[in-house]
Parts: C-alpha cells; sequence; structure tokens
C-alpha cells in the first residue's frame, strides 16, 4: 500500500493518454474535499482535487461548514455522515459527457442530480499535542452527484485512514485508479480495484423488479483477494435507523408521501443524516420528489428561508443537532426529536407522539411533536413480526428488509390505482393514424380517479384500514404527486411520440411502378 501512495499523480492537459482527463472519475464522483480547522479561520478548505475543479467559494463555504459537527462535540474518534447541498451558479462544464443514458436506464430513486450535490464525510478529531488547540481535527469529502451511500461511506472507510496517515500523494493516487473504473451502468455488476481492495457492486436498474435480491457474488475465482461485496450501493439498515419510531412508521410514511415539512433533531451528523436518509427512502419505488437535507447547520445559505415564520415552512425534510433549532424550528408542523441509535436484544423504547406545545427548548426529550391525524390504521401484524425477530435474535439486515417489503407493498399498493388510472388516459392506437398529429393524452380528474377507488383501490392488495380517499386527496395537493404525473405524462407522450413515428414510417414505405419505358421507378406513395 506504500507503493501504492507513493504513486506519481498522472499528468494532466496534452500529456495525458487520455483527451478526456478525469472523465471516468467523474462519472462517480465531482471531486474530493479536504477540510481542516484553522484556529483563525474556522473550518477552512485545504484541498480540492482534481485541482481544476471549479467550485464556487459559496458551495466551498458550505462545503466547510457541513463537514464537521455543528455543535460541540466531546467524543474523539472517526464519524461518517451525508449532507446534501445545493449547487450554487449556472452550468458548469465538466469532465463527465453524460449524455442521459444513466438517467434513462437508471430507477428514478437512484438518477444523477442536476442541481445538488452529495456530501459523504469521513472526520477525524483526535489529540495531538503538536496542534495548538491540542486536537486534529479534519474531514475527508467525497462530493457527488450520484446517491451512493453506502458505496461511497464504505469507499472512506478504506482511504480516510490512509489519507490521514500519508495525505495528499495517497489521495491523488486513490483518485487516480477511481479514474480507471467503469462508469456505473445501470444492470451491472462492477468490479472497482482501490488500495489492493476489490469492491463489488451492481447498479440497479429501472427494468428491476421492485424489492428483488441484492447483488450476487460471481467471477470471484478470478479474484484474489475476494472482493468486498456490498449487498446495496444505496439501501441503509433501515431497522436500526428506525429502530426508536417502528410504532409509528405508518405516520412517518403518511407524512412523507404527502411531502410535509419536518424537522428531524439528532445528537450527531451521523443519526441525523441515517434518520433523513431512511425517510426518503420509504416511498420507494415512488420518488420522493420534495427537497431534503439529510445534515444541516446554523451557516447554510438557506437558513434564514428555512427559519423565517412570515411564511409556511418549505415541502422538506431537514437534519440538524444544534439545540438553537429547537428555537428557530419550533414553529415547524412536525418535529422529530431522536436520540443516539443503539441495538439492543429488546424492543428499543419508542418514542411518543406529543403535542409542539411540549417542545421545550432545554432539555427537549425524544418524540414526535406534531398534531397530525394519520388516515390508515397502525399495522399490528408488522410491529409483531419484527418484535418476534428480536425475541428469536433475527439478524438486523433480515428486519430491515422485512420493513422494507412493509413499506415496499404499501406504496405500490397506493400508486398501483394511480398508475392503473393513468394507463386509461392513453389514446387507443389504432387512433394514431401517419396522416395526423398524434392524438392527446386525455387530462387527469381527480373526481374520475376517485371513483374507480370503489372496485380498484388499495384495498385489493393491502390489509390496512382506514381512510384512503382522505390520503389521495390530501396526496393530490402535494410535490410528490405533482412529480409523479409529471414524470408519467411525459413518459407517456414520448411512447406516443415514438408509435406515431413508427405509423409514419410503416405508411411510407416506398412501392415500386412501372412506367412506359417498362423500367422500374421508385417513388413515395401512400
Amino acid at each position: 500500500m506504500d507503493a501504492l501512495c507513493r504513486a506519481e499523480p498522472r499528468p494532466r492537459g496534452p500529456a495525458a493518454a487520455s483527451p478526456l482527463p478525469w472523465a471516468r472519475f467523474s462519472a462517480w464522483l465531482d471531486c474530493v474535499c479536504v477540510v481542516t480547522f484553522d484556529l483563525e479561520l474556522g473550518q477552512a478548505m485545504e484541498l480540492v482535487y482534481p485541482y481544476d475543479f471549479r467550485l464556487t467559494e459559496k458551495e466551498k463555504t458550505s462545503i466547510c461548514y457541513l463537514s464537521f459537527p455543528d455543535s460541540y462535540s466531546g467524543g474523539l474518534g472517526d464519524t461518517q455522515f451525508s449532507f446534501r447541498l445545493r449547487q450554487s451558479g449556472g452550468q458548469r462544464t465538466a469532465h463527465f459527457e453524460d449524455d442521459g443514458e444513466y438517467n434513462r436506464e437508471a430507477p428514478l430513486t437512484l438518477q444523477r442530480e442536476a442541481a445538488h450535490y452529495f456530501g459523504y464525510v469521513y472526520f477525524r478529531q483526535v489529540k495531538d499535542s503538536s496542534m495548538k488547540r491540542g486536537y486534529f481535527q479534519k474531514s475527508l469529502v467525497l462530493v457527488s452527484r450520484l446517491p451512493y451511500v453506502n458505496l461511497f461511506q464504505s469507499l472512506l472507510q478504506l482511504i480516510a485512514p490512509e489519507y490521514f496517515d500519508k495525505l495528499e500523494p495517497c489521495l491523488e493516487a486513490v483518485c487516480n485508479e477511481i479514474d480507471q473504473w467503469p462508469p456505473p451502468a445501470p444492470g451491472q455488476t462492477l468490479n472497482l480495484p482501490v488500495m489492493g481492495v476489490v469492491i463489488q457492486v451492481r447498479i440497479p436498474s429501472r427494468v428491476d423488479k421492485p424489492g428483488s435480491s441484492p447483488v450476487k457474488q460471481f467471477n470471484q475465482e478470478n479474484l484474489l483477494p475476494a472482493p468486498l461485496v456490498l449487498p446495496s450501493i444505496h439501501e441503509l439498515d433501515l431497522f436500526r435507523c428506525f429502530q426508536p419510531v417502528l410504532i409509528h412508521i405508518q405516520m412517518l410514511w403518511e407524512l412523507m408521501l404527502l411531502g410535509e415539512p419536518i424537522v428531524v433533531m439528532a445528537p450527531s451528523p451521523t443519526v441525523s443524516s441515517e434518520m433523513v436518509l431512511a425517510l426518503t427512502s420509504c416511498l420507494a419505488p415512488l420518488r420522493y420528489c420534495c427537497d431534503y437535507r439529510p445534515y444541516f447547520t446554523i451557516h447554510d445559505s438557506e437558513f434564514k428561508e428555512y427559519t423565517t415564520r412570515t411564511q409556511a415552512p418549505p415541502n422538506i425534510v431537514v437534519g440538524v443537532t444544534n439545540p438553537f433549532f429547537i428555537k428557530t424550528l419550533q414553529h415547524w408542523p412536525h418535529i422529530l426529536r431522536v436520540g443516539e441509535l443503539r441495538m439492543s436484544g429488546d424492543l428499543p423504547k419508542q418514542v411518543k407522539v406529543k403535542k409542539l406545545a411540549k417542545l421545550k427548548t432545554l432539555d427537549t426529550k425524544p418524540g414526535i411533536y406534531t398534531s397530525y391525524k394519520t388516515f390508515l390504521h397502525k399495522d399490528k401484524t408488522l410491529i409483531k413480526r419484527l418484535l418476534k425477530g428480536i425475541q428469536r435474535k433475527r439478524p438486523s439486515e433480515v428486519q430491515s428488509a422485512l420493513l422494507r417489503r412493509h413499506l415496499l407493498e404499501l406504496t405500490q399498493s397506493f400508486i398501483i390505482p394511480l398508475e392503473h388510472y393513468i394507463a386509461s388516459l392513453m389514446p387507443l392506437q389504432r387512433a394514431i393514424t401517419p396522416w395526423k398529429n398524434p392524438p392527446q393524452i386525455r387530462p387527469f380528474r381527480q373526481e374520475d380517479f376517485m371513483k374507480t377507488l370503489e372496485h380498484a383501490g388499495p384495498q385489493l392488495t393491502c390489509v390496512l384500514k382506514g381512510d384512503w380517499l382522505g390520503l389521495y386527496r390530501r396526496f393530490f395537493k402535494s410535490p410528490n404527486f405533482d412529480g409523479w404525473y409529471r414524470q408519467r405524462h411525459k413518459e407517456m407522450t414520448q411512447k406516443l411520440e415514438a408509435l406515431h413515428l413508427e405509423a409514419i414510417c410503416e405508411a411510407a414505405l416506398p412501392k415500386p411502378t412501372e412506367c412506359q419505358t417498362g423500367s422500374v421507378i421508385c417513388c413515395w406513395l401512400p
């Protein structure tokens, strides 16, 4: 590994072997940042690699603050967490030329972001007598537009400890290795070598069956040592994340479905970011179309926008750790306060639903502070199954699979009637003729849809009872419905245009005609 970390950096510019240096690297990451603590400046950007990647000053400032814990933490050691950052400034030139193929083939929930960066952080705080403050404090940050939290956090576990020991030359060598990786191709299993380890991952595809089994190991006989196989590039341990709120999972699913503003108050950036990402994933395969910030600080450029009381809170899930937010965000309608996540041999202590008036600035106890009343009843069967799993010491990943399957089936039961109705708005194929413009998709009429629920509603596939009609009416007002409808309407329009083009091609085949001289002339006849 020492030899690897002494590797020479790859030539740049005209001397580089590839006409587009860093093109493969940029298919995975935009850049790698190193953030340190400066006695005079506070958090400061020490390094951005590749050197020619341009972040705006606003982005650099935001990354610096988001890469360190926001409130005092006396804990020493290593911490990992994630954040999501709004891109500032206009479009910029990228090394990676994306023609949109990845987003066309990837699931909607894993598409490459156009207007946001994800930051994956490895923060180290240890005592160091050589430092003026007596502590070594530094973060290694992977910046990407891909929501591959498992992959990039696993990558950080490999490279960050080595980087803190050997510094910049090691980082350059790792980036050069990543620049040799194949691009992320949906549906493919890839072997990604880095620092003497091969990470094996499968990139999910849009055609995958929801809830299908994760990556299966393959070609391992040719890989020595055996690869580090990641079962998923993005799925978190849902059971561990949701352990203090399991009996309220129904309420949280509804709040996410409706795009309600939610604050997650947590003791650390790790708990904050994992809880927010777990919440946004619980609607899969439906895409969560609102904004979300796994970790948010008082220094963020959107701080005033989110804390103002002159307008309603935005549709966003925001994770915070600074107690100051208890006061500035107490007007938000839904606040989830959680403690440290600890796995134990029994059902973890469940937080209670409390009135917002009981939210205190000091010593706020864990709980869900809201006045929201659920439309659907709780699924007591799920809680019993999870409790039985705890008693039988069932592995956490199995418990997570049960929980993810429950949420998947719940979302599918809700969305299938919508899919059936919107499919009925598509013109019949016989209405598509080459002599006219493509027929129009009929408008979505909410009342017409509601009439279909009596005979083709979610009760056909879901045992949960409750006010499904009320839930749909509220859903129609949410950004998630707007995002779902726009996406489906776009796909249907593209399908209509393709069928229309196909009809034109079939009708315009050349037919040979014979002129008076007997020679054959090809002309286009209807």
